[in-house]
């Protein structure tokens, strides 16, 4: 797999966010919604069954935006959200506990999630856009970042990553707890946009009104836009010297 570039990685939130605007932007080619193509070539839309079919395939969905949520806002706990949204690569130390006992990339296991939910909402066309591009991707900045660590970290990383599984996590514990205290405060914070996805399809679940989902997504894309942004703030003020971190 052909790893991303800096340039990428710096700016991976607006290039996932092309890749969600190019899938929704399918409709334009192909307008049926995934979960109308499989109502209308399983049980019918005339069923008197279809509404319990469109209200329980978003409802899974939204179970699917819900364990993205939880899957990263527990990796963040132990990563710590001012690293999980910093342009740069990091590779000074490697992070052992919590989700990271099961799988190597949980932060990005999450957005794959997240991925195949936001699938429910697109046409068929732009359901495959969404998630081959995000799998993709995600691979692409996992064979950037990886090498870095390995070259940083050397014989513990490689020890690591024989044992922890890379994208598929493991059901049990693959390396023994370090001792390592989750931050769920700043965890939360850091994935309220998570969050707010989650909701969103929910809402879309339960009202199939699309204009609600979008409000409450916004919403959530503009705090964490602004947290972004107060984040580099503090990063940049940290490297002056006198400067309040």
């Amino acid at each position: 797999m052909l790893k991303a570039s800096q340039f990428e990685f710096r700016n991976r939130f607006w290039f996932i966010g092309c890749i969600y605007g190019a899938g929704f932007a399918m409709y334009k080619i192909d307008h049926v919604n995934v979960v109308q193509y499989a109502l209308d070539h399983t049980i019918g839309g005339n069923s008197s069954h279809a509404d319990l079919f469109v209200h329980s395939a978003f409802g899974i969905a939204a179970l699917l935006a819900l364990a993205a949520a939880l899957i990263r806002t527990w990796g963040t706990a132990y990563l710590r959200a001012d690293v999980m949204q910093d342009p740069n690569v990091r590779a000074d130390s490697v992070v052992a506990d919590g989700p990271y006992r099961h799988v190597r990339n949980p932060l990005y296991v999450g957005g794959i999630l997240l991925g195949l939910a936001f699938g429910f909402l697109a046409s068929r066309i732009g359901a495959v856009v969404i998630i081959v591009g995000l799998t993709i991707f995600y691979l692409r900045l996992i064979a950037l970042e990886e090498p870095n660590l390995e070259r940083e970290q050397g014989e513990r990383y490689r020890e690591f990553s024989r044992r922890v599984p890379r994208i598929v996590p493991s059901l049990t514990p693959r390396i023994p707890s370090s001792g390592l205290k989750p931050q769920w405060g700043q965890a939360i914070l850091g994935e309220t946009f998570m969050w707010g996805f989650f909701v969103g399809v929910a809402a879309f679940a339960v009202t199939l009104k699309i204009a609600v989902t979008w409000a409450i997504m916004g919403f959530a894309l503009v705090v964490y836009i602004v947290r972004s942004y107060m984040l580099y703030g503090r990063r940049k003020a940290a490297k002056v010297p006198g400067g309040q971190a």
